[in-house]
Parts: structure tokens; sequence; C-alpha cells
């Protein structure tokens, strides 16, 4: 296909494919004289996960170079390339160096090995987790950490789950959009779950007025 059809299946403007292959995100087409190029199936799917990084991952265009470096390279095991897509989702750096701070790294650092989690406290999620609980200290709310392993119980099978549903994919390049998806959409439907069970555990520690179920919000 040219270049044009290939923008019209994908919703991605001609400029914009040309600015991703001139920063070597999309392979360059095979050239059939000087000025045109011809693209396939694999320039489209490779076309939709950058698009899926960029929009449902939110990861800037050298973020995303370095995911598709990671898919392209044959030595790279698969749970390396996972992590490199999964890893460059998480927040800022931590500009704090308080007491909140290490003593939330500590407790992270804690339930890493109490959980005995392939992981370390240097995983930018760990590092996510210490910035909330450190801010939950400042607002006097630092007996929350007493519910990480509860939490930590919930996160493990909402990731058994994520894991299962990527292993169905085949490419690798499918795999690392489903991290993406399953990620940042999984958290938002995890979220919204969380927030409808919260109005139903409410309810019924609380006592709810009106229809079943508590309040309607």
């Amino acid at each position: 296909m040219r270049i044009g059809e290939l923008s019209r299946k994908t919703g991605v403007p001609v400029p914009t494919i040309k600015y991703y292959v001139r920063e070597g995100l999309l392979p360059a087409g095979e050239l059939t004289s000087r000025n045109q190029a011809t693209y396939d199936e694999a320039h489209e799917r490779r076309l939709r996960l950058i698009r899926a990084l960029l929009d449902v991952g939110g990861m800037k265009v050298a973020e995303i170079a370095d995911v598709l470096a990671a898919v392209d390279d044959p030595e790279r095991p698969l749970h390396k390339v996972l992590g490199a897509a999964a890893d460059r989702m998480g927040g800022t750096a931590d500009d704090h160096d308080d007491a909140e701070s290490a003593a939330a790294r500590t407790t992270v650092a804690d339930l890493i090995s109490r959980r005995g989690w392939h992981t370390h406290e240097s995983n930018p999620a760990a590092t996510d987790l210490a910035r909330a609980l450190a801010a939950l200290t400042r607002l006097g709310h630092g007996v929350f950490a007493e519910l990480l392993d509860t939490y930590a119980e919930a996160a493990e099978q909402v990731a058994e789950a994520d894991v299962a549903y990527v292993e169905r994919r085949v490419a690798v390049e499918d795999m690392v959009e489903g991290v993406v998806v399953g990620t940042v959409l999984g958290e938002a439907v995890f979220s919204a779950l969380r927030r409808m069970a919260h109005v139903d555990a409410s309810a019924r520690l609380f006592g709810a007025e009106g229809a079943p179920g508590g309040e309607k919000s």
C-alpha cells in the first residue's frame, strides 16, 4: 500500500508517518521509485503500536524508541521487553528527600521482600508507591501502610489476570500493546470497580438510606 492508504487505514496523518520514519520508530517503506514507497501490514501493525504507546501509554517519542528497540532485539528476553513497556509508564522522579520519603522507601522494600516479588525498590512502580505512602504520612495517614499486604494480595490477583491475557497474544508487538492497554486502561477499570465497591462497602458498614446498595454515586 502507498503511504496515503496507510494513513487512511490507521488514521495517522501522512506528515506524522514520515516523522516516525525519520525518528526511526517506523521502518521506511520499500522504494518503488525515487519518490514512491510501499508499506505492508507490518508497517500498519507497528504504526498502531506506536499510537497505542503514545495515546494510551502516554509515552514520549524517546521512550517509545527504547520500547521498540527492545521489541526488535531478538536477544532480549520477553520479560525484559514487557518490562521496557511497563517501566516507562510510571510517574515522574521523586523530588523529596525527607524523613517521610526515606521511611516510605524502606516500607516498600520490606513489602517487596515479604511478598517475595521478583522486582526491586528501584522499579518505577516502587518509586510511585513510596511517593504515595510518603504523601499519606505527611497528611497524617501513615497508618494506611498497614493495608499494604491486603492491597498487594488484590494486586497479585489482578496482575496474574493481566499477564494471562498478555500470554494469549502471539506476536511480541501484541504483547507489548497488551501491557500498555492492560496497565493504563486496566487501572481505569480497576479504579472504577474499586469506587463502586467503596459505595457498597460503605453502605454495608455504615447503613444506607433509600434504594438498596447505598446512594447512587
